[in-house]
């Protein structure tokens, strides 16, 4: 740490040793802000999120490495250090930074990426944009992804590459570094095959991602998907698959898959298909609910709550996540039942990703306008039925509100897993009485096992879960929190960083 800073990290050159493991995602591992004119490097303000939690893995090698990408005018001349050395609380490792202009960014990030497959991944084909994307930017960017990656391994690393923007890179890096072990992990749904054959470019795409030693997934219904799309689009063959362990097996759900692929077999190369849920950082939410501060602003929410139930909602705007079916659920609820008018609130955090794009200021516009008209037709000078939260809430005041929620109505028409149902369950602490209405179609409800299940497609079904917490007596409450904290814990952010870990060892072993 800067002695000048206590919170800035510290950049010295860049050092010439290889890493035994280089992590490839699109951020960077760091905040940056400007202080007295300059810009300065920050670490996380919190251990909780996918940036802190895949630092973490540094302390478990030898020497770290970090692939991302920063905005850069003339990437022939950045201005900046292409690889700087950070030490933090996570160790020493090194960062290389790719300078993307303006329109590189826009291109591969917010059309490519979020126009043409995001939609597919989450099955809205009627929002899927083909005509803007431009596909050689696309390789371009993940090619230079693959090159800075393959520039910072050491011989046998592991080079973990994330997420569907970086799709291509798996398939360079073959190219580039056969001796590395590559591993790709998807945090989105991962299509069907009938939906992913959408994609112009799927053979591409399906091409690189069997160039891996492993792709992992959330769930076992993810991990089949993907491997129905390698049979269908490169005749690959699964050549190992378990029933599914029922303890990811929800009878009837939505997202159930009883058989759990293994390994795919494909030109004489064999790929491990590792199914591993990210989990929330259980114990820490769990901690930060029993501060002073916490407790002291849950009183403050449940003193102006007095006796009426809070429904809380907690999301990004996106038309994936269902805040708009939230809302129209809710205002059936008024519609239905007039008792309640004045006994039940629902605060909607709705924060804005990506405003700039058409599809999310439609949906932004959307949830303004119906709160409006909700509030318009039911509220009155006491009692407003919604509060509608537009901006990021700091962690411990979203924790207080987790605690002292009645219900938490986590209803997306889509989602890879979604870790709010499980950071509510935390934040609850033992013997807490909160419910979970969570939805079909978000990839925990696989492995949370006490949530009232909806079908968000469904009014008859959003109705009656919402009805159903609503009424629950405080001694079943209490009996499914239970049950769902014991299954939140079991798949926290510590079971996902074991499974990893465990499935880099084996391949290290797999290649001596």
């Amino acid at each position: 740490m800067s002695t000048a800073a206590p919170d800035t990290l510290d950049a010295p050159a860049a050092p010439a040793r290889k890493s035994d493991l280089v992590i490839v995602y699109h951020r960077q591992p760091y905040e940056e802000v400007e202080v007295d004119g300059r810009m300065v490097l920050r670490e996380n303000t919190s251990p909780n999120g996918i940036v802190p939690t895949l630092k973490g893995f540094f302390g478990q090698v030898n020497r770290g490495a970090w692939v991302a990408w920063k905005h850069a005018d003339d990437p022939a001349n950045p201005g900046f250090e292409r690889v700087i050395e950070i030490s933090d609380s996570f160790g020493t490792y090194s960062v290389s930074r790719l300078p993307l202009t303006p329109a590189q960014v826009t291109s591969f990030y917010h059309v490519t990426s979020k126009e043409a497959f995001w939609p597919i991944l989450h099955g809205f084909k009627e929002t899927y944009n083909y005509d803007p994307v431009d596909w050689p930017t696309f390789r371009e960017v993940n090619w230079a992804f693959a090159e800075a990656a393959a520039a910072e391994a050491a011989p046998g690393a592991v080079i973990w590459v994330h997420d569907y923007n970086l799709w291509l890179v798996p398939g360079y890096l073959r190219k580039l570094r056969p001796d590395a072990r590559i591993v790709f992990f998807h945090h989105t749904p991962f299509p069907g095959a009938d939906m992913f054959a959408t994609l112009p470019w799927r053979g591409e795409i399906v091409e690189s991602l069997l160039s891996c030693d492993a792709v992992g997934f959330h769930i076992p219904r993810y991990a089949r998907n993907f491997t129905a799309v390698a049979e269908s689009q490169a005749a690959a063959e699964v050549v190992e698959e378990i029933p599914t362990p029922e303890e990811m097996a929800p009878m009837g759900g939505a997202l159930t898959a009883r058989r759990l692929p293994l390994a795919l077999a494909y030109q004489g190369r064999r790929i491990r298909v590792h199914t591993n849920p990210v989990g929330a950082n259980f114990d820490y939410i769990e901690g930060l609910s029993q501060t002073d501060e916490v407790a002291e602003k849950v009183e403050e929410i449940r003193a102006e709550m007095g006796d009426a139930k809070l429904v809380l909602s907690v999301s990004r705007t996106d038309y994936t996540k269902g805040n708009v079916e939230q809302l129209e659920t809710f205002e059936r609820l008024l519609e239905r039942r007039p008792e309640l008018h004045g006994q039940v609130r629902l605060m909607l955090v709705s924060v804005g990703a990506n405003r700039a794009m058409a599809a999310y200021e439609e949906v932004q516009r959307r949830i303004e306008e119906l709160t409006g008209r909700i509030n318009g037709r039911f509220g009155s000078f006491e009692w407003q039925p919604i509060a509608l939260i537009s901006t990021a809430i700091p962690l411990a005041q979203l924790v207080a509100y987790y605690r002292a929620a009645d219900v938490a109505s986590i209803t997306p028409l889509a989602d890879g897993l979604n870790l709010v149902a499980s950071e509510f369950c935390a934040a609850q602490g033992e013997g807490g009485q909160g419910v979970l209405v969570l939805s079909e179609f978000a990839g925990c409800a696989v492995t949370l096992q006490g949530a009232v299940p909806v079908n968000p497609f469904s009014h008859a079904s959003m109705d009656s879960g919402l009805d159903q917490a609503l009424a629950m007596t405080p001694e079943e409450a209490r009996a499914r929190l239970g049950a769902l904290r014991r299954s939140a814990k079991r798949w926290d952010i510590g079971a996902w960083t074991r499974g990893e870990l465990e499935l880099f060892e084996s391949l290290r072993n797999r290649g001596a």
